[in-house]
């Protein structure tokens, strides 16, 4: 039988009544457990709001909720709490679940972490017992023991891997396929390049040119071009896949483009914004293809000063497509077959350009911490066989630093002019969470020192860190105090590249605020009008929420292959080291693979140990030994649930 919700689901008026009197209120938005409780987060508060399973009112994972608070945080042990009033708006998101049929009656049965209570359903068209589904829920009423919904997705059978990777993106609301009038708006488009497409274009097709990416990169929207000028100087340019030559505002590419935000990047396969016509094939700047570009080119010293920059659009053709190995490979000094000389030296001067772009940047106050990201390796079928750290060297670097160098010039260029623009922000960091930071690395006898500013103390702390084993929980503390970098056209600066001016310009294969930055530029430059602001921050909080989405539907995919990948491995013991502490356990992340899993409190023998939030530690009550992020640990591999993408650790020792 489906699961039923817990609790009661109603309160009388003169309850609600007289709770409303006495309690603030809050709108924010649900997030669920799978235990049944809540926690509001209210836009603009620090701290979410706990809520009872007795107390949730109907309310699910994403809906929008009224809450009043009932009891305020009076001390690390006690944590804000309240009632939900009224839920205002259900979140529309789909519940990935199995089918259950019985006769005419179907149930979308939940294994999910966020989504304890079944969906009764009507019986959808194609589906059969045992599919997983994706439901959405449209009420809930007084005196049902379930909520209600209808089916929109039948995904296919648990535990193949496309049903399993179309059940991440039907969880976070992500298309998986494009409507055949998008497909056929885009196939539309002409493949050949004319004298119209080229008129008051600046032609590169002559000058060396070519593209560094990844190995298994199907777009190409960056490449640069490079050749000494008579003075001694350089020619660098940097050029950007012209994606609004071909999709105009408005049209049916245009309305699916803005609506995705971004391309998705899970750990088998890249779910484009952009239909192949366009994201591999029309825009990529492929070798030994002309293609329409918008490029930013500047007039470089020899010590990386910039004498002069132009922007404007441009054609080109790329010469050479390098992978960041085989670029690496010559700036190693190594000469990799098929690689034309005058291409190596290119590259070499290039690379030292942007060592010292990269050190000028530093020196001005840029972030430089990063955790270390694992890459999951599958085979053709999807499955797991390999996980390693992804390796950033001076050929990534090599790109970075000219891709951020054209992104500022941009910025910098339509910040002077003083009309509406998308800016890629970045808010200075909360200096309580900076000073818990300073007392956290305190214990492990490191000082932090701000007399220069936060960054370059930031900065200092994480390089005398660098090879210890507190590093990582040193670096989780520093990322939670810095701001979430967004969209927006409010020009704030971006504080972790320590740049006044920035935006997002390389991109608009894959990020559709690159496209809306294109646009805007070409208007400048034309000197129309300025564009209307309002609209623009309406895309900007539009294009940064969907990036969010991504990015979590990204993490989960990892979290899915990881967990399949530990499947074989339950009862082998790893090295590990405390990566995380809650209320109710320690997370561990494992050697050398980095997989995080968890170890609950109620399973460590011989001890209870209570969760002390200001310290970032878990306290043993009669021996008050002290567990810290970052400590040593033994682990053994006790369980693995896919459906919930959770590890499950036992502890075998702690090694501090």
């Amino acid at each position: 039988m489906p699961k039923k919700r817990r609790g009661s689901r109603g309160e009388s008026r003169s309850r609600k009544k007289r709770l409303t009197k006495i309690a603030p209120e809050y709108i924010g938005k649900a997030l669920m457990s799978r235990e049944g409780f809540i926690f509001v987060r209210v836009e603009g508060q620090e701290e979410d709001i706990f809520v009872k399973a007795t107390k949730t009112r109907g309310a699910l994972d994403g809906d929008t909720v009224k809450v009043a608070v009932t009891q305020e945080k009076t001390g690390p042990a006690k944590r804000r709490s309240g009632e939900i009033i009224a839920v205002l708006e259900r979140s529309g998101k789909p519940f990935v679940g199995i089918l259950h049929i019985t006769g005419k009656q179907a149930w979308v049965l939940m294994s999910s972490k966020n989504m304890p209570y079944d969906i009764s359903v009507p019986v959808p068209e194609g589906g059969e017992r045992g599919m997983k589904v994706a439901a959405v829920v449209d009420g809930w009423n007084r005196g049902e023991t379930t909520p209600h919904g209808h089916v929109v997705d039948i995904l296919g059978m648990p535990g193949e891997n496309d049903t399993e990777m179309h059940a991440i993106l039907s969880q976070y609301g992500l298309p998986y396929r494009f409507e055949k009038e998008v497909e056929d708006a885009a196939d539309s488009i002409p493949d050949r390049i004319s004298a119209k497409d080229r008129a008051g274009r600046k032609d590169f097709r002559d000058v060396l040119t070519f593209t560094i990416d990844p190995t298994d990169a199907k777009d190409y929207d960056d490449a640069i071009s490079f050749r000494t000028l008579e003075n001694g100087n350089y020619e660098v340019g940097v050029h950007i896949a012209d994606v609004t030559w071909y999709v105009k505002p408005g049209d049916a590419v245009d309305k699916e483009a803005r609506e995705r935000g971004t391309s998705v990047y899970l750990v088998d396969r890249t779910v484009p914004m952009l239909p192949e016509k366009l994201s591999n094939k029309l825009c990529s700047l492929r070798p030994g293809e002309e293609k329409l570009t918008f490029s930013a080119v500047f007039e470089m010293t020899p010590e990386a000063k910039v004498a002069s920059s132009w922007i404007g659009r441009t054609n080109i053709i790329s010469d050479y497509r390098f992978d960041y190995d085989k670029a690496q490979s010559v700036i190693d000094g190594q000469e990799p077959e098929g690689v034309p000389a005058a291409i190596s030296s290119a590259v070499l001067t290039l690379n030292t350009l942007a060592l010292k772009l990269r050190k000028k940047r530093f020196d001005a106050g840029a972030m430089n911490f990063e955790r270390p990201e694992m890459k999951v390796i599958v085979d053709q079928n999807g499955a797991p066989v390999e996980v390693r750290q992804k390796i950033s060297a001076e050929a990534n670097w090599l790109i970075e630093e000219f891709m951020l160098l054209a992104n500022r010039t941009v910025a910098e260029y339509v910040s002077k002019a003083g009309k509406p623009f998308v800016y890629r922000i970045h808010d200075q960091p909360n200096m309580e969470k900076i000073s818990s930071l300073q007392e956290f690395a305190g214990t492990f006898g490191y000082k932090v020192n701000l007399e220069q500013g936060v960054a370059k103390g930031l900065n200092s702390l994480m390089n005398s860190a660098a090879g210890k084993p507190e590093l990582p929980a040193i670096q989780m503390i520093a990322l939670r105090s810095m701001a979430k970098a967004c969209y927006s056209t409010e020009n704030i600066g971006h504080y972790g590249l320590a740049f006044r001016d920035y935006t997002h310009f390389t991109s608009p294969i894959r990020r559709y605020p690159d496209m809306m930055v294109h646009r805007l530029l070409s208007r400048y430059l034309s000197v129309k009008d300025a564009a209307d602001k309002d609209y623009l921050a309406q895309q900007c909080k539009h294009a940064s929420e969907r990036e969010v989405v991504a990015a979590e539907a990204e993490r989960e995919s990892i979290k899915y292959k990881l967990v399949e990948f530990m499947q074989d491995k339950i009862g082998q013991e790893f090295e590990g080291h405390v990566s995380g502490i809650t209320e109710w356990g320690i997370y561990v992340e494992i050697e050398p693979s980095k997989i995080e899993g968890m170890i609950p409190f109620t399973t460590i023998k011989d001890e209870f140990y209570a969760y002390d939030q200001d310290h970032y530690r878990a306290v043993g009550r009669r021996s008050h030994k002290v567990i810290r992020l970052g400590d040593p640990v033994r682990i053994r591999v006790k369980g693995t649930s896919l459906e919930q993408r959770l590890l499950d650790y036992e502890l075998i020792a702690l090694e501090s």
